[in-house]
């Protein structure tokens, strides 16, 4: 059976059902640590913490994050021109549990081999299993934007699970069992990948079939230079890129700034209980899990009249400008000191309306890179698209070391200006970008 005819997952390919668990169980390792990390940092020596100050674990987050993302365009070329894609995905795997057990020895220096490790696994899984997702449709089957939409709902299965498990066991039993739940996750990833290669067969013989691209800068156009085309919607890319990079300085600022803004001035008092505030992490994942079918829906229900690529990105930006809006009133409130603790409900709100964003931004943009991007540089353009969350999450981390010296107003007020900014521009310019794409929808 071929991809083109294969229905036995949902209506779609059986190689998506090993990339939707495959990437859901990454995504727990990574959300799952992630979402007590700046905590851990911040934490004192003995509650068994590193004791940074806020602005020294915001950089160190920072850089991390957006080296895990950064990372993906070396993982793509070695994809495009060495491994393959399986063999880097499996590759990376191997490298994100590997890096974090390592987090979860006790040890100074393992802390930071751990972290590298990591970033070096991401960069090599996180834009090719993407790629593979894409090679699982031929180039007019119009299943590919739903096939992404169900693989984007196994992202955030493993988004909203992963801190929900690994945040507790890090918070209420020790920080290295939170790390350890972590590299557990990421070895179920491994299994199911490895158990269900053979159906990314059909994908692998559909790569195998692309002419590679050229060897040197010298080789001559017909064995691989880039028609005028190609050269506009790999523009479209880039431009993509720009403004997903500033949509994503301000939806990640959920694990930083909002993480130590739940941890630090919100009521998280339940029946008694004090909620984990790494749990907060795990809200975003939840609203996409709800709401992605609803907005699957929508552009269905639209039909001709669905929102072009450009249109929701700038949707997307201006839904992430209006959530920190909201945040304005609460961060006013805890502004004065005093001790004053806020309603969580107040981020859940916000977490609403960013999420609402994502729908409009991620699964698009990951579906129409795999369009716009030549097929023989697949892998290297995906790196790119993953180089704007790169981008954003240096931005996060920056924005959170901000936090301890500016006022919570003024930097809200500050990314709620830059977001809706972005997308009163962008609104602008949907007609050029759509002429870039080269008919590509």
């Amino acid at each position: 059976m071929t991809a083109s005819t294969d229905t036995s997952f949902f209506g779609h390919p059986r190689g998506l059902s090993t990339l939707f668990f495959s990437e859901m169980w990454e995504r727990f390792s990574y959300y799952g640590m992630r979402g007590f990390l700046i905590l851990y940092m911040t934490a004192a020596v003995t509650a068994g913490g590193m004791g940074l100050n806020t602005a020294t674990a915001a950089a160190i987050y920072g850089t991390y994050t957006s080296l895990v993302y950064l990372m993906s365009i070396p993982g793509g070329w070695l994809a495009d021109r060495v491994f393959g894609q399986r063999k880097a995905v499996l590759y990376g795997g191997i490298l994100i549990a590997c890096g974090h057990f390592t987090l979860a020895v006790p040890l100074a220096g393992s802390f930071y081999v751990g972290l590298v490790l990591i970033v070096l696994g991401t960069g090599l899984l996180k834009p090719n299993i993407s790629a593979i997702v894409g090679q699982l449709y031929g180039a007019n089957d119009v299943r590919r934007d739903a096939g992404f939409s169900i693989f984007y709902m196994g992202i955030n299965l493993g988004a909203f699970i992963g801190p929900l498990i690994a945040g507790v066991l890090a918070q209420r039993v020790d920080w290295h069992a939170g790390f350890a739940c972590a590299g557990v996750g990421m070895t179920f990833g491994l299994i199911q990948y490895v158990v269900g290669r053979e159906r990314l067969r059909p994908a692998a013989q559909r790569m195998a079939s692309i002419p590679p691209p050229p060897a040197g800068p010298r080789a001559p156009m017909a064995a691989g230079g880039f028609t005028r085309v190609e050269w506009m919607r790999m523009g479209a890319v880039v431009v993509f890129f720009l403004f997903a990079a500033l949509f994503w300085g301000a939806y990640e600022q959920a694990a930083s700034t909002l993480n130590l803004f739940a941890d630090r001035h919100t009521d998280r008092v339940v029946l008694g209980w004090s909620v984990p505030s790494s749990w907060n992490v795990s809200i975003q994942g939840m609203f996409v899990i709800m709401l992605a079918p609803v907005f699957a829906w929508i552009w269905m229900r639209l039909g001709q009249r669905e929102p072009s690529t450009p249109m929701k990105f700038a949707l997307g930006l201006l839904l992430v400008g209006v959530s920190f809006v909201l945040l304005l009133p609460a961060g006013l409130m805890v502004q004065g000191g005093g001790g004053v603790l806020v309603s969580p409900l107040w981020l859940v709100v916000a977490y609403f309306l960013q999420v609402c964003g994502e729908l409009c931004l991620s699964p698009v943009g990951n579906s129409v890179v795999t369009k716009l991007a030549p097929a023989r540089v697949v892998g290297l353009m995906m790196g790119v698209w993953f180089l704007s969350i790169a981008v954003g999450n240096k931005l996060a981390g920056w924005a959170a070391g901000l936090s301890a010296t500016v006022p919570l107003p003024t930097l809200f007020g500050a990314i709620a200006a830059t977001t809706i900014g972005a997308a009163l521009v962008l609104f602008l310019l949907v007609r050029p970008i759509r002429t870039l794409m080269g008919g590509v929808h």
